[in-house]
């Protein structure tokens, strides 16, 4: 099976390539807008601007896959509140490029979205549950899933929720590494504990991604944690398992922040489908804080 991969630098895409290069039964194509931040094994890699139309049927076109896991996307939530073209080019027009792509050489499309397109009333959620998104960037994801669900392609969308891990050129952040650095400089930070998430370890929903290939499951999939936290949870938990200073850890609510963007106050996901019909079985939050320790060191010891 040939499985081209966009957004490689990413998070996400940078878990699930070099899952993908362990498996011998994988042909890999790693594909990124800049030059690739991690080494490959047997994979290949080639320069794609997903925004460009041409530069993704060409580049499809060349490799001819059988499966594309579109990772890459704009996700700054502010910056697409602020940014609302740039947003909707990087979450919706390459999403149409990507489809039309896939249509002329048959291949199966698997696009990542998100729990921001719910407006945060309850959760978990299921996958039925109807979309309602409260900020330009859950506009943006929802437009993208219904380009997906409109095609006439083999597709799956995979949803998923508060993404944590670490990337090999540390260039990424998110809550659990903020909050490790805050509190290792000695800030006190404000976290709020009126938000709800399953937050997502990296390489569960890499794992989740590589199911689905394999499978070429199709429709839609929630795919996250099993634990429902709130960001102070999230803090909470962060500072204890890495002995740090948790009395800097401030609880607050959402109405202090003043943000572009709003953000949905309860989500998190019910994950039973891709259990049952993926066998998806995520790490706990305790685990994935394991498996990101032990890669932090491997980091370190490299410099």
């Amino acid at each position: 099976m040939k499985i081209l991969v966009t957004g490689a630098n990413g998070l996400l895409g940078q878990k699930l390539v070099k899952l993908l290069d362990t498996d011998s039964d994988v042909d890999l194509v790693a594909t990124a807008r800049k030059p690739l931040s991690i080494s490959l094994g047997r994979a290949s890699f080639s320069l794609l601007d997903i925004t460009d139309k041409d530069d993704i049927l060409k580049c499809l076109q060349k490799y001819q896959p059988d499966v594309v896991v579109n990772t890459a996307a704009m996700t700054q939530v502010d910056d697409c509140e602020t940014d609302r073209d740039a947003c909707w080019l990087s979450n919706v027009s390459a999403v149409e490029y990507l489809v039309d792509a896939c249509a002329k050489i048959n291949a199966h499309l698997i696009h990542i979205s998100t729990d921001f397109i719910f407006d945060g009333s309850h959760g978990p959620l299921t996958e039925e549950e109807p979309a309602k998104p409260v900020n330009y960037y859950g506009e943006s994801k929802l437009a993208g899933e219904e380009v997906v669900k409109r095609s006439s392609i083999d597709w799956t969308i995979l949803r998923t929720v508060l993404v944590y891990g670490i990337t090999t050129d540390l260039s990424r952040s998110n809550i659990v590494l903020w909050v490790k650095k805050s509190l290792e400089d000695g800030k006190n930070i404000n976290v709020v504990n009126d938000q709800w998430r399953t937050p997502t370890l990296a390489e569960d929903l890499a794992m989740g991604c590589y199911l689905a290939a394999k499978k070429k499951a199709t429709g839609i999939y929630h795919v996250s944690g099993d634990e429902m936290m709130t960001p102070y949870d999230i803090a909470i938990k962060t500072a204890e398992y890495f002995k740090l200073d948790k009395s800097l850890v401030h609880a607050t609510d959402s109405t202090k922040f003043k943000q572009p963007a709003a953000r949905p106050l309860t989500t998190g996901f019910d994950i039973t489908k891709a259990k049952t019909q993926l066998g998806y079985k995520p790490h706990t939050f305790t685990e994935g804080l394991a498996i990101l320790a032990d890669q932090i060191q491997q980091l370190s010891g490299k410099k």
